[in-house]
């Protein structure tokens, strides 16, 4: 049996990192195919967290615009609002735009790329300008 508080994802007295259970949840979601309930969510989740635990994650995460619900039975079930790949966008955008040099923190995220992420971004920015040429004069 284990004890109270020794998840192994946790720090040394057994909680979770911040944020790490909203991106669980998420996780969990993006690999579903429907909706969600909060039950259902918590039996895909790794560890031992109440359903409580799981309903206020699910709540907040509806609350931040991150998640919609539907009714289902006498709850609701959730589904995100974005895919991994546009949330992620969403959030790194985020973090650029708090900087105050812009210039200087894409020039160290740029620097810091492996050589196949720093292909894969000459491709996508080539198929930009390509797109962008159509508009432009």
């Amino acid at each position: 049996m284990r004890e109270r508080g020794s998840d192994e994802s946790g720090g040394a007295n057994g909680r979770r990192a911040r944020g790490e259970l909203e991106s669980g949840v998420l996780a969990v979601l993006w690999s579903a195919a429907e909706p969600l309930t909060a039950r259902q969510v918590r039996e895909r989740l790794t560890g031992d967290l109440a359903y409580t635990t799981v309903l206020t994650i699910l709540s907040r995460l509806h609350d931040k615009g991150m998640l919609v619900r539907q009714p289902a039975g006498r709850g609701y079930a959730y589904a995100p609002v974005r895919d991994e790949a546009s949330q992620t966008a969403v959030q790194m955008h985020s973090l650029l735009e708090r900087g105050s040099d812009r210039e200087a923190v894409l020039s160290r995220f740029v620097s810091e790329l492996s050589q196949e992420d720093v292909q894969l971004l000459h491709r996508l920015l080539g198929g930009q300008d390509a797109r962008h040429g159509d508009d432009g004069p």
